[in-house]
């Protein structure tokens, strides 16, 4: 049996108890207790910043050379892999997701480090066009304490995607992870100091948002704050941070469209949007929750889609078989219920689930059944806003023009998926499409490499690729005189003859 994280806090590179509110951590799949540990408090988190601000000013750390900054991602990314197995346990029986989509995330955390540790080896600042009588180049520098605030929903993978390019441009770094899934996150602390990193360049901060979230964001010593989460709460941060004028990356909600032409490939259309919707029980961000079929093939493509979705196996965990697993608490169980609910009141159709599945294996774990609904507008409201769970509303299209108005008709702009045969028509419509990212025939695949983002209220700024790490930097511009001589301006005042 894997023991869970005891439950202290990391603070400033010490394991210390929490004086804060009280966090509760229970496995989804049963109601069962994980952990019940204090969450951090203003103090605890006061106490971070100060431990964080002596580390990151530290010259042993500060000076560094990016290659020897790589050595800690390094060895951070090989402790992840020797501790894959753990850590997938621990995030299942935290968020209820199934253990091979933990071991995915473990892997992909592992990566994100190794990746970014690479692109230290390789990164180079860079001479600028000579326009006078002066060197001149770009260099940057670490902005000082950086926060991250990471969801419940893939916890390590995204700790991994905000921690190691921070402290690869050299910041210290303050996580402030969910409360609904606090214990990964503190096992990723365990690992990090195992790896070396000098004390205090890493603070793991479960707590309420009130309290420790709105430390964070609104500390003089905090220089930015990297945010995955709702975009209510990513907007109350971008308030926040322009008094400051400080910094945010922000990456928010999606309500993504997913569309589907008459000259898809229909198996391989019906396999990617089950895996867009239904994966991770729906609670994804770039879930394709509005799908868009042609006209033509709307009733067959539906039927069939209805038929796929009632043969996903709903079940526990840690069982191989399963594809739709509980959902991540039974209150955000009861969130997902009353938006279909709301949909039904508004007149819409359900094709299939529409409830909590019937029987013994079920009734003690916040399970709700992949949902197909259909017969409401565009404007439905929940076509509007953001479910986070297992539930997709279908919706036909007559064209391009039709499908590209109805897709952009939304305040999100998160992600998008195309299904055709067709490459010039997905180049015009993915181009036309407001989102951060696009994928065509296939869906949810992501590379470490290539940056990540949203559009209109789904955020601002972008993760991942090589400027990742830009974007945890300052910009500073050097120039060098090559004249030898004194700027003339002064002349004959500074004695320049």
């Amino acid at each position: 049996m894997i023991e869970l994280p005891q439950g202290k806090l990391f603070i400033g590179g010490e394991w210390e108890e929490g004086s804060g509110e009280p966090i509760t951590s229970i496995f989804p799949a049963d109601g069962s207790l994980n952990r019940v540990l204090r969450g951090a408090s203003k103090e605890d988190g006061e106490r971070a910043i100060a431990r964080a601000r002596k580390a990151q000013a530290d010259p042993a750390w500060r000076n560094l050379k990016p290659h020897e900054r790589a050595r800690y991602l390094y060895a951070i990314a090989d402790g992840i892999e020797e501790n894959a197995a753990r850590i997938a346990h621990i995030q299942s029986r935290d968020t209820g997701k199934t253990l091979r989509e933990t071991r995915a995330l473990a892997a992909s955390a592992a990566g994100t480090f190794r990746y970014f540790g690479a692109v230290l080896e390789t990164s180079d600042e860079r001479l600028t066009a000579q326009r006078g009588d002066a060197l001149t180049m770009s260099i940057h520098e670490p902005l000082g304490l950086v926060a991250a605030i990471t969801p419940w929903n893939s916890p390590i993978a995204s700790d991994a995607q905000k921690v190691a390019p921070a402290l690869a441009a050299g910041n210290a770094v303050l996580l402030k992870p969910a409360s609904w899934s606090p214990l990964v996150s503190l096992e990723l602390a365990r690992i990090v100091e195992a790896a070396g990193l000098p004390k205090g360049l890493l603070s793991v901060l479960p707590g309420s948002g009130r309290e420790i979230g709105n430390l964070l964001v609104e500390h003089p010593d905090i220089a930015k704050v990297s945010f995955t989460g709702g975009t209510q709460t990513g907007r109350a941060i971008a308030l926040k941070a322009a008094e400051k004028l400080m910094p945010v990356s922000l990456e928010l909600g999606g309500k993504s469209p997913t569309i589907v032409f008459a000259d898809a490939d229909m198996d391989q259309a019906i396999a990617g949007v089950l895996f867009g919707i239904f994966s991770s029980s729906g609670q994804s961000c770039i879930a394709g929750s509005r799908l868009f079929v042609e006209r033509p093939v709307y009733d067959a493509f539906v039927e069939r889609l209805v038929a796929a979705t009632r043969r996903l196996k709903i079940g526990h965990p840690f069982d191989a078989d399963t594809q739709v697993a509980p959902l991540v608490h039974f209150d955000h169980r009861d969130s997902v219920a009353a938006h279909v609910r709301m949909a039904c009141a508004e007149g819409a159709q359900v094709l299939c689930g529409g409830g909590i599945p019937q029987g013994e294996e079920y009734e003690k774990g916040a399970y709700y059944l992949p949902t197909i609904l259909a017969g409401v507008p565009n404007t439905a409201r929940i076509c509007r806003e953001e479910v986070f769970g297992p539930v997709l509303v279908v919706l036909p299209f007559e064209d391009e023009a039709d499908v590209i108005a109805q897709a952009n008709d939304n305040d999100y702009g998160l992600a998008c998926g195309i299904w055709t045969r067709d490459f010039p028509k997905s180049w015009r419509v993915g181009r036309a499409i407001r989102a951060g990212t696009v994928w065509v025939n296939t869906y949810k695949q992501f590379s470490i490499s290539t940056p990540f983002g949203g559009e209109k209220e789904s955020g601002m700024g972008r993760e991942k690729g090589r400027e990742g790490i830009r974007a945890y930097m300052a910009q500073k511009s050097f120039y060098t005189d090559l004249s030898g001589g004194p700027l003339p301006w002064a002349g004959a005042a500074a004695g320049v003859s």
